[in-house]
C-alpha cells in the first residue's frame, strides 16, 4: 500500500470536441491560473470553479503532472491552465512516469483502444463515462477487471450533494414509484448523466429498456425491480435543461435541479484519488456493468423500433 504522505502522480490523457474535461479535472486537482482558464472554450468550467476561494481548489496529496491530447495544439493551452508541468509525445510516454491514468474521453466505443497500454502496463485506470457502449468492449472490459486490472467509471452526477436531499425527505416521499431524469445530448455520449443521477436512489436492479426516438431525441424508459419506473429523456440541444430529476413517490414528490458540478466533479476525483492510494474500488464494479449494459439496451431498443429489451438478454451476451 502506498504511503499516506506519497503524492501520487496522474497523467491525463486524451480530448475530444465537447469534452472540456482535461481543463476542469486537471485544475481541481492541481489548482489553475484563473487568467489562463478564461481562454478555455467552455466557459462554465471558468464559472464554477470560480465560484470557490482559488487557494481551496486543488486535492492534497495527488497532482496531474502529465498530459496528451488528440490535438497537440490543445495540451499547452491546458497545461497552462490547470499547471500541469509534463506534456508527452504520445499517450505511452507516460507509463513508468505515473500512478495512475485519467482517460478523459467520453466515446463508449472508443475506450478499449485508449485504455489498453495502460491497463496491460498495471496501471489504474480512470475511464471518462460511458465506459463502453458496445457488447465486445464491455466484455473486454469485463475481461480485465476480472483479471485483476483496477478500472473507474463513473459519472459525476452520482456524487451530486443535491441528491442527498432525496434520502433526508424520503419520509415526507415514500417509496419511489417513478423518476424522470433529463440530459442534452445523445444517449450514447450523455445517457450515462442521466442514468447515474437515479442509479444510487433505486440500487441494483434494473430490467429493462425501451426507447421511443424521434429526430434529435430518445425517451427512454425503464423498468426496476422494486417496481419503481424511471424516464430519461436525452434531447440532443436541450442544454438549458441538463441536470433536472424529479422524483414521485407514494407520499409526495421532489423536483431537483443537479448544479453543483465542481463539488460533484471533486468527489468523483477524490473517490479515485483514494482508490489508486488504498487500492479498494469505490463502488462495486457490477454497478458499472449494470449501466452500460442499460446504455447497450436503450441503443438496442432505438434501432430495433422501440422493442423492449431486457436487459438479461445484454448480459447473456456478455458471458
Amino acid at each position: 500500500m502506498d504511503s499516506p504522505s506519497k503524492k501520487l502522480s496522474l497523467a491525463i490523457l486524451g480530448m475530444i470536441e465537447g469534452n472540456g474535461h482535461p481543463y476542469s479535472w486537471s485544475a481541481i486537482v492541481n489548482g489553475y491560473d484563473p487568467v489562463r482558464m478564461k481562454d478555455c472554450p467552455y466557459p462554465v468550467i471558468s464559472q464554477y470553479l470560480g465560484r470557490q476561494p482559488l487557494a481551496s481548489v486543488r486535492i492534497p496529496g495527488a497532482r496531474i503532472t502529465h498530459i496528451w491530447t488528440d490535438d497537440p495544439d490543445d495540451a499547452p493551452r491546458v497545461a497552462a491552465a490547470s499547471k500541469i508541468e509534463n506534456i508527452v509525445r504520445t499517450p505511452e510516454e507516460v507509463i513508468g512516469k505515473v500512478d495512475a491514468v485519467i482517460i478523459a474521453t467520453d466515446d463508449g466505443n472508443d475506450h478499449v483502444r485508449r485504455a489498453k497500454p495502460f491497463i496491460e502496463a498495471g496501471l489504474p485506470v480512470f475511464v471518462d463515462k460511458p465506459l463502453a457502449t458496445n457488447v465486445p468492449d464491455l466484455k473486454q472490459f469485463i475481461a480485465w477487471q476480472q483479471a485483476g486490472a483496477q478500472i473507474l467509471s463513473a459519472s459525476g452526477m452520482r456524487y451530486m450533494p443535491e441528491l442527498e436531499q432525496v434520502t433526508e425527505r424520503r419520509d415526507e416521499i415514500g417509496e419511489l414509484r417513478w423518476i424522470t431524469s433529463f440530459t442534452c445530448k445523445t444517449w450514447e455520449r450523455y445517457g450515462i448523466h442521466a442514468l447515474e443521477a437515479v442509479y444510487p436512489l433505486l440500487g441494483p436492479g434494473f430490467m429493462s429498456a425501451q426507447t421511443v426516438h424521434q429526430e434529435a431525441s430518445d425517451l427512454v424508459h425503464l423498468k426496476h425491480q422494486s417496481g419503481a419506473q424511471v424516464t430519461i429523456a436525452a434531447i440532443h440541444d436541450a442544454y438549458g435543461s441538463f441536470g433536472n430529476i424529479h422524483v414521485y413517490g407514494t407520499k409526495g414528490q421532489l423536483a431537483l435541479t443537479l448544479q453543483d458540478t465542481y463539488t460533484a466533479f471533486r468527489r468523483q476525483l477524490v473517490a479515485f484519488i483514494d482508490m489508486v492510494r488504498m487500492k479498494r474500488m469505490p463502488l462495486p464494479f457490477a454497478q458499472t456493468l449494470e449501466l452500460m449494459t442499460l446504455i447497450i439496451a436503450g441503443i438496442r431498443s432505438r434501432e430495433q423500433n422501440g422493442r423492449a429489451v431486457m436487459r438479461a438478454e445484454i448480459c447473456h451476451e456478455l458471458q
